[in-house]
């Protein structure tokens, strides 16, 4: 079974979910008007882009997205959904991008004077805020006259945290990111944290680890992922304990022992306090949908 749907937030604002569980993958082609930039991002399996008449393409796997922005010529919309996959794109004029951002656009470093002129295609890692946000983009339904606000709400958020972790990345304003070999340390320490969520290591064993002090850990951490490092795994084991009961495999007590909580009680108080529901309510919410 596969769904596409547009969602029109505004003029010259568009939001596109495409849900391919098929079998088959989808293919969709359309024209664009002169001065729309695109944002597309793949929640699961894979999707690829083609441009001039499919002499070029891009891929787009899971968790990856891809902002695609060309001020002298348009680019159509063409794309590839495969089977098992599920992708978001807003399209949104350059007029409107800026109208949101005003003088701030001048710290996105393909909007400014120097740039804005140029092209620009670029992949992006989604953080675990921002998947989170995809998903909720993705998978909830809404009573029809609330809808559109709530997607509108939910892909201004989206916006606004793709180029919050942008300009952490592009470390611009950051002055942090100016020691390369620390934000390798910071980087590796984040991965330590995911190999190792159900039992983390200690703020001081973590340094240790990577070989930074801790009050470099710690600051690096917030500057480069906006989080402090405990803030950052627990969104991270929150959209993946998410993820497994979407899966529809695991029950409750399962996916509260994968993401490292010894009783369920406490997987589901952190869970509520993540969502503001209780992950059998999220279950239920689901199988409605």
């Amino acid at each position: 079974m596969s769904s596409k749907e547009k969602i029109i937030l505004e003029d010259d604002f568009v939001c596109l979910r495409f849900k391919n569980d098929a079998v088959n993958e989808v293919v969709v082609e359309k024209e664009q008007p002169h001065g729309i930039m695109q944002f597309h991002f793949c929640l699961k399996g894979n999707a690829t882009f083609y441009f001039n008449k499919g002499t070029y393409e891009m891929k787009l796997p899971e968790e990856k997205g891809l902002i695609l922005y060309n001020p002298q010529r348009s680019l159509p919309y063409h794309i590839k959904v495969d089977k098992n996959s599920w992708v978001i794109s807003v399209l949104i004029s350059v007029k409107k991008f800026h109208s949101l951002f005003s003088t701030e656009a001048e710290f996105i470093p393909f909007l400014n004077n120097e740039n804005r002129d140029k092209k620009h295609y670029s992949e992006v890692q989604l953080s675990p805020s921002i998947a989170i946000v995809l998903n909720q983009i993705m998978n909830f339904h809404l009573n029809p006259m609330v809808q559109k606000i709530y997607y509108k709400a939910k892909v201004y958020e989206l916006l606004s945290l793709l180029f919050n972790t942008n300009e952490n990345e592009d470390g611009e304003n950051c002055p942090f990111r100016a020691d390369e070999d620390n934000v390798i340390r910071i980087k590796q320490a984040k991965d330590i944290l995911i190999r190792n969520m159900v039992e983390p290591p200690t703020l001081q064993e973590l340094a240790d680890e990577v070989g930074l002090n801790l009050k470099k850990l710690k600051q690096g951490f917030k500057q480069i992922y906006g989080e402090t490092v405990y803030g950052f795994l627990f969104d991270y084991k929150m959209d993946f304990a998410r993820k497994l009961l979407d899966s529809g495999t695991y029950n409750v007590n399962e996916v509260g022992i994968k993401v490292g909580y010894s009783t369920a009680s406490h997987f589901i108080a952190a869970f509520k306090k993540k969502y503001g529901t209780t992950p059998k309510k999220y279950l239920m919410s689901i199988n409605m949908n």
